[in-house]
């Protein structure tokens, strides 16, 4: 495969793994969305988002990209096991903190956030195929653009009217919000029926690739971001973390996969606010050598490796030495490059 198209498969893999990210958020606002204009709009861009992943998706098998193991981990999102999960989140998200109207003004956010880094994908994969010459490429890029555009100004539309249903629930006491409207009751029910149903019929090959899907951060470091602003010290991935030092917890941070990077950046931030440690997270944090890399054992990304592409193993190989610094992977890496 040459340079050119084995980047155009980097920044197509990536899209794919975003596009699937895009389709579990989705699932979760929409059933936590009242019925409405904005409601519809998001299921209307989840059917949309749906078919972008499939158009990707075919465009990836056209160059040669059947059986990647990257791609069979993001294509695992949909499967009913990784629905149930993100239904299942919008039951817990709906009873914490603020009220109704501020939880869906704060998901137009993330929505409006994921939107911006679509853009900015698409964009930079309409460039590249324009450049190397993949004419298919680029106009499949530049039709999901479009796409993505529209929905940002629609999301960027809803944002006032939202905010006006914050100020008259939380500041004037007239709440529109009606729990019973979003759907997300029966959502989580019928997400655990299938969710069981597929613990019954699935291998446990299938079990883990489905796990990991769920976890494929196509929007890691922005998704990250978001949730330590407002995470507790018990939801970061660093145990006991206000007990520690900034000795002790800069020992742990190479352990962390960009989304814990992230959460704990904006948790140092808004308490301790250390320089020591957030210099360290600022040293750590890039990005993976492909979308969902944090998330996949030694053994898979071995076998990612073992496909023989030169310029991955090198990604590998630096994003290791500063991260996990796992041995066999290290090998692996070594082993191909010394083979090239």
């Amino acid at each position: 495969m040459q340079a050119s198209q084995k980047k155009v498969v980097q920044y197509l893999s990536e899209a794919q793994a975003a596009e699937h990210t895009l389709i579990r958020m989705l699932q979760s606002q929409i059933a936590m969305t009242p019925r409405g204009a904005y409601r519809t709009a998001l299921e209307q861009h989840l059917r949309q988002t749906r078919d972008h992943a499939d158009r990707v998706g075919e465009r990836l098998q056209q160059l040669g990209q059947n059986g990647n193991p990257i791609t069979a981990v993001v294509g695992a999102v949909e499967s009913v096991v990784g629905q149930a999960l993100a239904f299942g989140k919008a039951p817990i998200d709906l009873l914490r903190g603020s009220g109704g109207e501020e939880k869906v003004l704060k998901n137009a956010k993330d929505a409006y956030a994921s939107e911006a880094r679509e853009i900015a994908t698409y964009t930079a994969l309409e460039r590249l195929a324009s450049a190397v010459g993949d004419d298919e490429t680029a106009e499949l890029a530049a039709s999901i653009l479009a796409d993505e555009e529209k929905m940002l100004q629609r999301v960027l539309r809803e944002i006032p009217k939202l905010t006006d249903a914050v100020v008259r629930a939380e500041v004037k006491g007239n709440s529109s919000f009606d729990v019973r409207t979003t759907g997300a009751a029966d959502a989580v029910r019928s997400a655990g029926e299938a969710a069981m149903d597929t613990a019954r019929s699935t291998t446990a090959r299938a079990k883990r690739t489905s796990r990991q899907a769920r976890k494929v951060p196509g929007v890691a470091q922005v998704e990250g971001q978001i949730k330590g602003a407002v995470a507790s010290e018990g939801d970061l991935a660093i145990k006991r973390y206000d007990e520690l030092t900034a000795d002790e917890i800069i020992a742990k941070l190479s352990d962390l996969s960009q989304i814990d990077l992230a959460k704990v950046d904006s948790y140092e931030r808004k308490n301790q606010n250390r320089t020591t440690v957030l210099s360290r997270i600022t040293s750590l944090r890039g990005d993976e050598p492909w979308a969902g890399y944090d998330e996949l054992t030694a053994d898979e990304v071995q076998a990612v490796l073992s496909e023989g592409d030169d310029d991955r193993a090198q990604q590998v190989r630096d994003y290791e030495r500063t991260h996990k610094n796992r041995v066999g992977v290290l090998k692996a890496a070594e082993r191909e490059l010394s083979n090239a």
